[in-house]
């Protein structure tokens, strides 16, 4: 590593001595190692206590070095020592730290110590400038070995600073320096990122095509991170993933079992495959939000029945699906027991599919154990279970960049050979991969490796837990004011299982919650979440995904007298520069990733209080949502936020919008055509738009697919149904809400709104 490339990446050590100040022989001799480290462009960090040190630890990832004074606290026991030996390795196992010790305590280092320990000081012995070498090489091999394969390779070549005769046509960012715009753009994103920025021409990182070199490299690297026996990067998002995957497993004329819940890119490779969907249905709550697929649903003689009733498999097709595709979790974070799921499908399917987009952190924390795709060790699974696929959306909640995405495989029965996949896999990527993307799924893995994933994760669990136990702690109080507040939707009570005393969620103890799946798990005919008998442990809800709710629902289901549309709450937040992952009714999604703060989510609480403060005072909303009274003056000017409020709930009470998207997506539309037969249709122009009122019975020719979450309520080639239907009227009833309410419209896609009338392609 080049002093250069040190420099750009920093050096900074953490030295923990209680001496520092004191006027002794180690006291100058540790501030003098202090001083010398400086000079060798190392930053120091001065911590004087065990306390002060493990905070630093937890704080300051750029930690490149420990120091540790094996004396601390003139313990003779050393177990304020170990606590922080403890601290460090919970968080990395490569980290050096070294102990500073004299001659008489260094033979009486324990066995676990030194394991735990890389090396020792002498400070009254050796010179300050020898020491500080050895620190200084040691932090350049850590920082040389913690730099994944790709990412690696990526960091050394931009330090070479060769001309450039390839593309990109920037070569390097210097084409961005030739004009005033582009040198904004040139230093709003930094030299770096054009440095990497570079063409698939550069053999030295290997090609993402091919999986060679660097890259490949990278591949075999996250698949074992990641407990697959193969992975590959994908660089436009897990849309593309599953695409890739469908068009490897399955063709035209085949059945491919589909979880309804599924994503939109799930119906493109449908489309693409030409392959037969026959959906197993999810299960939905009074709030709207989605359940698992009973495990009923997924036994081989419901799957033989789903496929017996499908029109769309005709005589001479073989009724054998031949891949299935299941969502986990959820989008509002509800994870199957997958063992139990490869049980009950694998008795049908030779392969599964788990659309993982949401969940790509669940290998490294044990409180997901047995509920990802990818669990357990890749050396143990056998060749009679099924060929597992999952794709994860490293972006979303791992620290990778946009479109970021990995395809996990491992595989038993009936599975596909590496060249057949990469037919498939070179259909979608690009021969021009932003190589930035890669490095970022290749960091991701990194930051996940060992025990630093444990540590991430941890860290995410026990801040959304923090946020889970206060807001309704909050709620109990201001009800006991005979006030109103939000609430969380999670388990009402918890069992200790010491004592089996049931107590309320929010007083359970932290560490309990953050390790004890159980506390999550979805209890049998459990009124909180809605979903009825359903089996125990058969599902749990994920910590980290935080729906919270707001007032107008009642416990059982059905509207109450007064209420506050979550819309209403998010146009609130995003003003104040909060945005949320998803709205629904009466429901807010906030998604606790590792890169979540107690500041983060403790603004987020005062903004929920300051919402509260202004719906109580009926706030006028030319004061607390100016950019609406801006857009639409006529419809909300001298209206109040409470007013607002109420004037839209009675307007959801009287559409039953709730319980008409419920209705509308637990129902199973008739299937007219196959997805691939219905974009033939559209693409051949064999189309005519039409509104709402003129589609009763008719056969869509695209998706019409509500946004967010991007899940299909009509799949093309399905008709919309009787004109009272569920489908219909629930289009109907969004309709006429978006008509009420400008500035708080639904996004739908397939659907084109022209004169507040929405509007369908259909075949004619």
């Amino acid at each position: 590593m080049s002093f250069d490339q040190q420099n750009r990446l920093g050096m900074k050590a953490l030295l923990i001595h209680e001496d520092l100040a004191a006027n002794t022989a180690a006291g100058r001799a540790v501030r003098q190692l202090a001083q010398e480290l400086e000079k060798r462009q190392v930053e120091v960090l001065l911590a004087q206590s065990a306390l002060d040190a493990t905070v630093l630890i937890h704080s300051d990832p750029m930690v490149q070095c420990v120091l540790l004074d094996w004396e601390l606290a003139l313990d003779d026991s050393h177990a304020i020592a170990n606590s922080v030996l403890d601290a460090v390795r919970e968080r990395s196992e490569t980290l050096p730290i070294f102990l500073l010790a004299d001659r008489n305590s260094a033979a009486t280092i324990p066995l676990d110590a030194m394991q735990k320990s890389d090396d020792f000081i002498w400070l009254l012995e050796d010179t300050t400038a020898f020491i500080s070498g050895r620190i200084v090489a040691a932090i350049q091999r850590y920082r040389e070995a913690v730099l994944p394969p790709m990412f690696g390779a990526l960091v050394r070549f931009s330090q070479v600073y060769e001309y450039s005769w390839h593309t990109p046509g920037h070569t390097g960012g210097t084409a961005f320096l030739r004009s005033t715009v582009g040198r904004a753009f040139f230093d709003f994103f930094g030299e770096n990122l054009f440095r990497s920025d570079l063409s698939i021409s550069v053999g030295e990182l290997g090609s993402l095509l091919d999986h060679s070199g660097p890259i490949g490299a990278s591949e075999v690297y996250a698949a074992k991170v990641f407990g697959a026996h193969r992975t590959y990067h994908v660089t436009n998002g897990s849309s593309t993933s599953n695409r890739v995957i469908l068009m490897a497993s399955v063709t035209r004329d085949q059945v491919a079992l589909c979880d309804r819940n599924c994503h939109k890119s799930v119906e493109h490779a449908m489309t693409m495959s030409g392959a037969i969907p026959t959906y197993l249905i999810p299960s939905r709550n009074h709030y709207g939000l989605i359940g698992p697929i009973p495990p009923q649903r997924l036994s081989p003689e419901a799957v033989r029945d789903a496929v017996a009733s499908n029109p769309l498999v005709r005589d001479g097709f073989d009724p054998t699906p031949m891949h299935a595709i299941v969502t986990n979790s959820t989008y509002d974070g509800l994870c199957y027991n997958v063992t139990q799921v490869e049980k009950l499908l694998g008795q049908s399917v030779d392969r599964l599919h788990f659309d993982e987009a949401w969940f790509g952190y669940a290998r490294f924390n044990p409180i997901y154990r047995e509920r990802f795709a990818m669990h357990g060790e890749p050396a143990d699974y056998s060749a009679d279970r099924p060929t597992v696929f999952a794709t994860q959306s490293t972006h979303k909640l791992l620290a990778a960049l946009s479109q970021a995405s990995m395809i996990h495989v491992r595989d038993g029965r009936r599975p596909i050979e590496h060249a057949r996949f990469n037919e498939a896999f070179m259909m979608h990527a690009s021969t021009s991969p932003n190589y930035a993307i890669i490095a970022s799924n290749d960091v991701s893995a990194a930051m996940m490796d060992g025990p630093g994933g444990k540590a991430l994760t941890g860290d995410a669990i026990r801040e959304a837990i923090a946020f889970r136990r206060m807001v309704p702690r909050l709620n109990e109080e201001f009800q006991a004011r005979g006030e109103w507040f939000f609430n969380v939707w999670q388990p009402d009570t918890v069992i200790d299982p010491e004592s089996g005393e049931v107590v309320p969620f929010h007083t359970a103890d932290e560490a309990l919650l953050a390790s004890e799946p159980e506390c999550w798990g979805l209890k049998p005919n459990a009124a909180w979440h809605g979903f009825g008998d359903i089996e125990d442990g058969y599902c749990m809800l994920d910590p980290i995904k935080v729906s919270i709710t707001t007032p107008g629902i009642l416990p059982g289901g059905g509207m109450s007298q007064q209420g506050i549309p979550a819309v209403v709450l998010s146009a609130y937040l995003d003003r104040q520069g909060i945005v949320v992952e998803k709205t629904t009714d009466f429901t807010i999604l906030f998604l606790f990733s590792i890169g979540v703060t107690k500041g983060k989510w403790g603004t987020l609480v005062s903004t929920l209080l300051d919402f509260k403060r202004d719906y109580d005072a009926n706030a006028p909303l030319d004061s607390v949502l100016p950019p609406l009274i801006a857009a639409h003056p006529q419809r909300y000017r001298g209206m109040g936020l409470r007013t607002l409020c109420d004037t839209m709930f009675q307007a959801m009470s009287e559409l039953r919008t709730t319980e008409s998207m419920s209705r509308a997506f637990s129902t199973l539309p008739v299937p007219q055509l196959s997805p691939v037969a219905a974009y033939e249709q559209l693409v051949r122009g064999n189309i005519e738009v039409l509104t709402l009122e003129q589609m009763a019975g008719r056969t869509v020719a695209t998706g019409v697919v509500p946004y967010p979450p991007g899940i299909p309520l009509l799949m093309p080639g399905e008709s919309a149904g009787a004109a009272d239907g569920p489908i219909l009227g629930y289009l109907k009833a969004l309709q006429e809400y978006d008509r009420r309410f400008p500035g708080f419209t639904h996004d739908t896609h397939g659907v084109e709104v022209e004169d507040g009338r929405y509007l369908v392609r259909c075949i004619k």
